[in-house]
């Protein structure tokens, strides 16, 4: 049934892609990866395009599907994807959701997880889409460069598209969540040191007496 409203989509371009990438970060099970490929493989010269066209209805589902997941929870979820990518999400979004945001735009688990899930577990929304941004750039404009520059045979090269970009740009990520958290801790190590300091009340040295004048 999914795969049929796929086909229906392509057969309106570039408008499909957008309804299909916009259905892919709120409930669609089938990424807007497949469609983006379809058309980009008709005409790869309209690669960057479509790229800019699926990218920016990402942006736009992702605060729907975070929404969706603030009103109706996870159970919504259940419905339409397999529990193994919901239990997954979950586990790694507890453990750190700003990686499994970035970490998930590359993964098989598909990316509507990550955004209801967001809305779920309260996770802030502007971080949300700041992180949906970056992950879902590069996944989008790397398939669409390949069109571009290497026409219909970059078919076989962005198969293995979402495997590159997590053995390039993951490391990158976590490397840099690694260093703000330390950061962060002696920032608000820092902070709590000059609370103290200043709470501490003034003492008398030993030996010193107040003299009051009468």
């Amino acid at each position: 049934m999914f795969q049929a409203v796929v086909d229906f989509l392509e057969k309106f371009g570039p408008l499909g892609l957008f309804i299909h990438a916009f259905l892919d970060a709120v409930i669609f099970p089938i990424p807007a990866f497949f469609l983006q490929v379809s058309l980009s493989l008709l005409n790869p010269s309209t690669a960057l395009w479509l790229a800019t066209v699926g990218y920016v209805a990402c942006l736009l589902g992702t605060p729907v599907g975070y929404y969706l997941g603030k009103v109706m929870g996870k159970s919504v979820l259940y419905k339409f994807l397999k529990k193994e990518w919901i239990d997954a999400a979950t586990e790694k979004f507890q453990k750190n959701g700003e990686a499994a945001i970035l970490i998930g735009s590359f993964t098989p688990i598909p990316f509507k997880v990550f955004t209801i899930l967001s809305g779920c577990l309260n996770f802030p929304i502007w971080r949300l889409i700041g992180y949906a941004a970056i992950g879902r750039g590069l996944k989008f404009y790397i398939v669409g460069l390949l069109f571009y520059f290497y026409g219909q045979s970059a078919e076989g090269m962005v198969k293995d598209v979402s495997l590159y970009i997590f053995i390039g740009a993951v490391p990158i990520v976590v490397v840099y969540l690694i260093i703000r958290k330390k950061r962060n801790k002696k920032k608000a190590l820092a902070e709590q040191q000059a609370q103290s300091t200043a709470q501490e009340p003034m003492k008398q040295p030993e030996g010193t007496t107040i003299q009051i004048d009468s």
